[in-house]
């Protein structure tokens, strides 16, 4: 039988052996720029954001522990990670095993969307590369580089691809249920806030002089690098609707509203109690902004993106700057980059806030299904006289909150453990108080107290170690 006549399109449109006729160009390129605006999130943006926020002795190793994780990540991901989270069912949370580096596979069409797959497998990389990324937040100034190097692929293997079946994979048991996680609040953020402050609990602490103080080394380039991640979120929450859609647009809109009300509400609370303006504290407030609406994004009203953005702006605020101070196990865990507040609280707070706000007929232009039943917020189900099923959303987002992190506090635990009779989790006293130059034998920067040039570095170059034949110049010189 002949297939369809498309000889009527135009020329740049018909279909041919390099464009099925299932693919959308439009789509196809969203999706791939969605992604990359994603990547761009962790390497430069967090990299420059990591490497600047910490203090000077660490700013190199903080940097390169996101820039492994990137890299090890995608390798994982293409060998395993891709199939046990989005490929055919093992059990009801987890994906069979099996790589996602076959032309038979990577040019098929993505489940039903007008993409192949392998930009799906690239899309939701540069989720999963995030996720460990924002771990190591967590776990900045004291964790063995070593021993994170091993953590990163036993990590995405054992709970980040748990968490991405349950939620996202349409086979997942979360999935079946009803859970909306729009981008990420689950997944990523709940997860990441949770795992990085149990596996700071094994780590250890930073040491008491780095505890006490922990100036940012340059806080013009961790702006730079909070302002990447910023714009980097329109590609993270504008890409998960799949296509070039409105929802897409909403979705955008809905991201900067959040984050930037979220800004602005922090900094207000930092003026009235604190007497002056802070930029972390507002870059800490943009953050959570981003992370509580992620979960929403697209299926709710901008009036309810301005209110979580109200909350996120406040509730996070509230449990750093106060219950931090007086709950025992939080002034016990060194949580290095507050990534439980800003990740695991306001995941939280965006999960729940969308189990109320959800709009049905959003729902239904995300989703693509009949929501009459299905992804109604506790909100409109009492406007519409469906209280049942708003509080049954509301019931599948608590149940997905307490599956997250107790997903997150189990294997991370376990992880931490074997890994620790392997390598040290922690480096040693002597790399505790060199920092980068004990790590990693090199230093941030060139130059260091009244000007002069740091010389104790083997690594002068990018081409690598000095020619011990070439006569170093003395201090005198310079």
């Amino acid at each position: 039988m002949a297939g369809p006549d498309y000889s009527w399109l135009p020329a740049n449109l018909q279909p041919d052996e390099a464009n099925p006729a299932w693919m959308n160009k439009g789509d196809n390129a969203w999706q791939l720029t969605a992604a990359t605006m994603v990547g761009l999130q962790s390497v430069p943006g967090l990299v420059i954001l990591y490497g600047s926020i910490v203090k000077k002795k660490w700013a190199v190793n903080s940097a390169f522990m996101a820039l492994y994780a990137f890299a090890a990540v995608l390798v994982c991901w293409v060998g395993w990670g891709y199939q046990m989270s989005f490929g055919h069912t093992f059990v009801p949370f987890l994906g069979k095993i099996d790589d996602a580096l076959d032309q038979h596979v990577l040019l098929k069409q993505a489940f039903g969307y007008k993409f192949p797959n392998a930009t799906m497998v690239y899309f939701q990389f540069v989720f999963a590369a995030i996720t460990l990324i924002l771990i190591a937040g967590a776990l900045l100034g004291r964790m063995n580089f070593i021993a994170w190097m091993l953590f990163v692929p036993l990590w995405l293997t054992f709970s980040y691809t748990i968490g991405a079946f349950s939620i996202w994979c349409p086979n997942g048991w979360l999935a079946k249920m009803g859970l909306i996680d729009y981008s990420g609040g689950f997944v990523i953020h709940l997860s990441s806030g949770v795992a990085g402050f149990t596996a700071a609990y094994w780590v250890g602490p930073r040491t008491t002089r780095d505890r006490e103080r922990f100036p940012p080394n340059n806080i013009l380039l961790m702006l730079a690098g909070a302002g990447i991640l910023w714009m980097g979120w329109t590609g993270f929450n504008g890409g998960d609707p799949y296509m070039a859609s409105i929802d897409a647009s909403l979705a955008v809109l809905n991201t900067h509203i959040c984050a930037a009300t979220s800004l602005l509400t922090w900094l207000l609370l930092d003026i009235l109690f604190f007497g002056k303006p802070s930029v972390i504290g507002a870059t800490q407030g943009m953050i959570t902004g981003l992370v509580c609406i992620t979960p929403a994004a697209g299926v709710v009203q901008g009036w309810a993106a301005i209110i979580m953005g109200l909350l996120s702006g406040s509730i996070p605020w509230f449990t750093m700057m106060v219950l931090h101070k007086k709950i025992w196990l939080l002034k016990q865990v060194d949580d290095t980059m507050a990534v439980f507040h800003t990740h695991a609280v306001a995941g939280t707070l965006g999960g729940l806030c969308t189990g109320f706000f959800a709009n049905p007929k959003l729902s239904r232009l995300f989703y693509l299904v009949d929501t009459w039943q299905h992804y109604i917020g506790l909100a409109y189900g009492f406007n519409s006289g469906q209280t049942r099923a708003g509080f049954k959303q509301m019931g599948i987002q608590i149940l997905g909150v307490v599956f997250i992190i107790g997903l997150n506090v189990i294997t991370t635990s376990l992880i931490c453990l074997l890994i620790r009779l392997i390598v040290p989790l922690r480096m040693s006293e002597e790399e505790l108080a060199g920092g980068d130059e004990a790590v990693h034998g090199e230093e941030a920067y060139a130059l260091w107290g009244d000007g002069e040039k740091f010389e104790k570095s083997v690594h002068n170059s990018v081409y690598g170690v000095d020619d011990p034949a070439v006569e170093r110049k003395g201090k005198s010189e310079v």
